[in-house]
């Protein structure tokens, strides 16, 4: 065989391998004793999410930021004092596979009409160089058993951050097809995706029944894209994505058809991480960055909250939520009272914490708390495999 014959053999053998990430997941509605705090020794921050009934729900990955990854929710039904036992989990790994199969990107989203939506992505090893976008249904997120819908794959790639809802109704999700083309021995393997790898951007004109790829974004030193959208009061949508330079920008004018080129945005300086950017009811702009300054950071340290009344051109506030380093992957809503809701992870191979910060705007413009039920540091979970029994649950 030729050099050429080898390596497209290589690459047919290893696109079957991946083609094992195709099978539908089963969600485990049922997760105790197998998956209890005492039998995870991990924890990274996926998303968090309100219900209409006013449900906590929060998820994380547990098994490592690796191919072990796999996904854990809990709830709760008192503003976030208290959580559950793990009450679902995503977990796909298989003895039978040859690869490890992943669950390792997503998130939890409350659409329009009250549905709670958990978005995941499934891949051979990290990044088979395709993966996928699942999403699951839940139409009662507030009874005592809810019931989730059959996953269904959107397309490829990943989504970590919610979908926006744009002013002419439409709902925007933010895909990631990794520009990187695979890892390890997935490099190059789907070489006909190519032309689709960027911050993408699917739209649903149905309320989520069908999504149609309208357009993407790139960014040169990609890490992994995380994007977000915020729309403008103009009608542009503004997107921010991370890079392994921080964090970088592209506009549409046209509904996401086409992106500007790439650009930092000016005055705002973030690690190699993930962020939080949403309009608030007030119609503010909310970010929550790492530093205590707009224009600076000290890496993952200092996670902080940011308001913009200009649609991003300039930043008031800067409530720190935790000063401590090892924090990371931001995600939150607003509550229909106005309440910010952000949740973190905290040392994710030691700890494993995740954390829940509740405060408003007024704390923000403040820079310390000043409303009644304003609180930080609130424990979400901890993993306790291989700690000490008496390790405690509260911080």
């Amino acid at each position: 065989m030729t050099p050429e014959e080898v390596r497209d053999y290589e690459r047919d053998v290893m696109r079957r391998v991946a083609d094992l990430a195709l099978v539908p997941p089963v969600l485990n509605t049922s997760p105790l004793p197998e998956y209890g705090y005492d039998q995870l020794d991990y924890g990274m921050t996926i998303g968090i999410e309100r219900t209409p009934g006013g449900r906590l729900w929060a998820c994380w990955v547990a098994g490592g930021d690796s191919p072990k990854a796999f996904f854990v929710l809990a709830t709760s039904d008192d503003d976030g004092e208290t959580w559950s036992e793990p009450r679902l989990v995503v977990d796909t790994h298989s003895p039978h596979l040859p690869r490890e199969r992943s669950i390792l990107v997503g998130n939890l989203w409350t659409d329009p009409k009250g549905r709670l939506w958990l978005i995941f992505d499934q891949s051979m090893d990290m990044f088979d160089g395709r993966a996928g976008v699942w999403v699951s249904l839940c139409e009662n997120p507030d009874a005592e058993t809810p019931e989730w819908s059959a996953p269904r794959r959107l397309w490829h790639g990943v989504t970590l951050n919610k979908p926006t809802v744009l002013s002419n109704g439409e709902w925007m999700l933010p895909i990631s097809l990794d520009q990187r083309g695979g890892f390890g021995p997935f490099k190059g393997t789907f070489p006909e995706l190519d032309p689709y790898r960027g911050a993408n951007v699917f739209v649903s004109t149905d309320e989520g029944a069908t999504w149609r790829r309208r357009g993407a974004a790139r960014f040169p030193n990609p890490d992994w894209h995380e994007h977000m959208i915020v729309e403008r009061r103009d009608g542009s949508l503004w997107m921010l994505a991370r890079t392994r330079g921080g964090i970088m920008q592209s506009v549409s004018t046209d509904g996401g058809r086409s992106w500007s080129e790439s650009s930092e945005p000016e005055g705002i300086r973030h690690p190699a991480a993930r962020f939080h950017v949403r309009r608030l009811a007030s119609g503010r702009v909310l970010l929550v960055k790492h530093g205590e300054q707009i224009g600076s950071h000290q890496g993952r340290v200092a996670l902080s909250a940011w308001l913009s009344e200009d649609d991003g051109k300039t930043w008031r506030g800067g409530l720190v939520l935790d000063e401590r380093k090892g924090i990371s992957y931001p995600d939150g809503f607003q509550a229909p009272d106005g309440t910010l809701y952000i949740s973190y992870d905290r040392n994710r191979s030691t700890d494993g914490e995740i954390l829940l910060a509740r405060f408003t705007e007024e704390d923000i413009l403040a820079k310390t708390l000043v409303s009644p039920g304003s609180k930080l540091k609130i424990l979400v979970s901890r993993p306790l495999k291989g700690k000490e029994p008496e390790a405690d649950r509260k911080p």
